[in-house]
């Protein structure tokens, strides 16, 4: 078993594992122990008190962060001619339909999300067993699947994402990257949490909202006080 390296120690040995920060101070605390030469990604991670086994308690559902991702996202809108240029003036990087399902069935999924008019659904589902396990499959309750492929480009490429619970009951997401301005970052996350917060199955019992851990690429995770987030 390898040990952890030493930067990764030294980060860890400046979070009080046993201490829930304010989400403010736990930004600060992840920027500070942050060493990545590169722009890391921040990530939120939250414990929710659901059983996904059951379909009723399932959450899942999709967030504007009103400061973007900090991620250059990549689109495939997969429609008809007669919606194509509409997807390619709102800024789909690629577009097609036919040629992509043989694409994609060849292998090819170098794209972040898939965009897709209702008609072609049927088609598309012949590479559904490529794109689901990459959770590439477009969904009418994320809003890919739209007849309106311009809007749904333009809020993918502003920050628009979508989150599900695993099968542990943990939702987690990024919301942005290092360099953003702390006051960005609470806004990303405080809209990300709020969202899954509102989405709380009926059918879920005792504390829905158990846990909340932010951290960047390759950092130890900072728990963040839930108080403030529960209804």
């Amino acid at each position: 078993m390898s040990m952890a390296g030493k930067n990764y120690r030294n980060a860890s040995a400046a979070v009080n594992r046993a201490l829930e920060y304010d989400l403010a101070e736990a930004i600060e605390k992840v920027k500070e122990i942050t060493t990545t030469k590169f722009d890391a990604t921040v990530d939120v991670a939250m414990k929710l008190g659901v059983d996904p086994r059951h379909a009723d308690q399932v959450v899942r559902g999709t967030v504007m962060l009103p400061h973007g991702t900090g991620k250059t996202v990549s689109v495939l809108v997969v429609c008809k001619e007669n919606k194509a240029e509409e997807a390619r003036e709102a800024g789909a990087d690629f577009v097609g339909f036919e040629e992509y399902i043989e694409k994609i069935q060849a292998g090819w999924t170098d794209v972040d999300v898939v965009v897709a008019t209702p008609d072609v659904m049927g088609q598309l589902g012949k590479v559904a067993r490529i794109l689901g396990p990459r959770g590439l499959m477009p969904n009418p309750k994320s809003g890919t699947v739209t007849m309106d492929v311009a809007k749904a480009v333009r809020e993918v490429k502003a920050g628009k994402i979508e989150f599900r619970v695993d099968k542990a009951g943990n939702i987690h997401a990024p919301v942005g990257k290092v360099s953003f301005d702390s006051e960005n970052l609470v806004g990303n996350i405080t809209s990300f949490i709020k969202e899954v917060v509102r989405l709380k199955p009926s059918a879920a019992k005792g504390q829905y909202l158990q846990g909340i851990t932010i951290s960047s690429t390759m950092s130890p995770g900072v728990k963040v006080k839930k108080e403030k987030f529960v209804a």
